[in-house]
C-alpha cells in the first residue's frame, strides 16, 4: 500500500523535472496536421491569428487527455467555433495534465488542458508555465461528479472513518487524494492515517468487491456504475467539502507563448469561452460526441453526470489549492498563483 507520508512527492517531482527537461512525450494525434507544423506555424516570429474573415488560419496543436470534461473543448473544434477565432486546432491526446506538460514547454504544442495541481508543481518547481483561464469543474452542491465509494457492510459513512483504511486513487498527489485528506481533517480525523494507493478507475469496483481496498475515488462514468450497485454507498463528495466548487482541468500556455503571442492567447481563450457556453446550451449534441470519444455505450453517455464548465477562473481557489499541496507536502515553496496568470 502507499501511503503519504512516504517519499513520493520528492519522485513525483522529480519525474516531472525530468520529463521537462528532456521534452519527452508519447501523444496521439486526433487531427489533420502534425504538433511540430502547428508549433511552426503558431510561434514564428509571435504571429497572431489571422482573422476568420480573410480565411486564413492560425494552426496550433491542444492537449487533452480523454475524460468527459474534455468533450466540451472537442464540441467547439467540430462546431468550427476555433475556426471562427481564426484557429485551425488539432487535438492531442495525453496521459494526464503532468505528461502534456513537457510538449508545451518545448513548444511542440501551443496549449494543453489537465490537471491544475499538475502546473501548480511545475510552478513550485520554477518552470515557467502560464494559465489561460478556467474550464472544468467540480459542482458546487447537489451530487458531484466524482466521490469517494465505499461497500454498504464496510461501516465506512463519512471522511472521519478513513482513518487507517485503504482508499485507491488513479494517482497520488492529484486533487483526489488532496481534497480527501483535508475532508477527513475537516470531519475530525487525521489525514496521514489515511493509506492511499494507486489503481487504475476501470480496476477499482472489483477490487472494493473484493475486499482488497476499503473505498475508492471514482470520476464519472465509474461513479455511476458503482452506484448502479446497490451494495455501494456514497461516502461523500471531497471536492465539495473543500470548496465551493473546485477547478478540476486549466487550460495552459508557456510564458514563452504568452509573452511572445498574446493575440494567439486571447483568441484561444474566447474560442474555448464560447465552446464551453454554447456546449452548455446543447446537452444533447455533448452527449451524442461521447460514446465515440470515450468508448462508451449510448446508455451510459446518456446518464452520466457531465461536469460544469466554465472559462471564469478565480484565482483565490487556485491559491487554496496550492496552499493545501503546501500543507500536505506536496509542495515545498510559497507561491503567489496570481503570478501564473495570463492577464486578459
Amino acid at each position: 500500500m502507499t501511503s503519504h507520508a512516504a517519499s513520493i512527492t520528492p519522485t513525483l517531482r522529480r519525474g516531472l523535472v525530468a520529463a521537462l527537461a528532456a521534452g519527452t512525450l508519447v501523444l496521439a494525434g486526433c487531427g489533420s496536421g502534425s504538433p511540430t507544423g502547428a508549433e511552426e506555424s503558431a510561434s514564428e516570429g509571435g504571429s497572431s491569428p489571422a482573422s476568420a474573415s480573410s480565411g486564413e488560419l492560425t494552426s496550433i496543436s491542444v492537449g487533452t487527455i480523454a475524460i468527459a470534461s474534455s468533450t466540451e473543448l472537442r464540441y467547439g473544434v467540430a462546431e468550427g467555433i476555433f475556426e471562427d477565432h481564426g484557429l485551425d486546432v488539432e487535438l492531442v491526446e495525453g496521459q494526464g495534465g503532468a505528461a502534456l506538460l513537457p510538449a508545451v514547454q518545448n513548444g511542440s504544442m501551443q496549449f494543453a488542458v489537465g490537471n491544475p495541481m499538475s502546473v501548480l508543481t511545475a510552478a513550485d518547481q520554477g518552470l515557467p508555465m502560464k494559465v489561460v483561464s478556467g474550464y472544468s469543474w467540480s459542482s458546487a452542491e447537489g451530487d458531484d461528479i466524482n466521490a469517494v465509494i465505499a461497500r454498504k457492510d464496510s461501516g465506512i459513512t463519512g471522511f472521519d472513518d478513513l482513518e487507517n483504511q485503504t482508499v485507491s486513487v488513479n494517482a497520488v498527489h492529484t486533487l483526489g487524494d488532496l481534497s480527501i485528506m483535508e475532508a477527513a481533517e475537516m470531519a475530525g480525523a487525521d489525514p496521514e492515517k489515511i493509506n492511499f494507493n494507486e489503481m487504475p478507475f476501470p480496476d477499482m469496483l472489483a477490487q472494493l468487491e473484493q475486499g482488497n481496498v476499503d473505498a475508492v475515488w471514482l470520476p464519472e462514468p465509474f461513479m455511476s456504475r458503482a452506484m448502479a450497485d446497490p451494495e455501494n454507498v456514497v461516502v461523500g463528495y471531497p471536492n465539495q467539502e473543500v470548496m465551493d466548487g473546485m477547478p478540476l482541468t486549466i487550460p495552459f500556455t508557456s510564458a514563452s507563448i504568452a509573452e511572445e503571442s498574446p493575440e494567439l492567447v486571447t483568441a484561444f481563450r474566447e474560442a474555448l469561452t464560447e465552446s464551453a457556453e454554447r456546449a452548455a446550451q446543447d446537452e444533447e449534441g455533448v452527449r451524442a460526441m461521447l460514446p465515440e470519444f470515450l468508448k462508451m455505450d449510448e446508455e451510459t453517455a446518456q446518464s452520466i453526470r457531465l461536469e460544469p464548465a466554465h472559462t471564469d477562473l478565480p484565482m483565490e481557489k487556485m491559491q487554496t489549492i496550492y496552499d493545501l499541496m503546501l500543507k500536505y507536502g506536496m509542495a515545498e515553496n510559497p507561491l503567489d498563483v496570481e503570478s501564473l496568470y495570463v492577464q486578459p
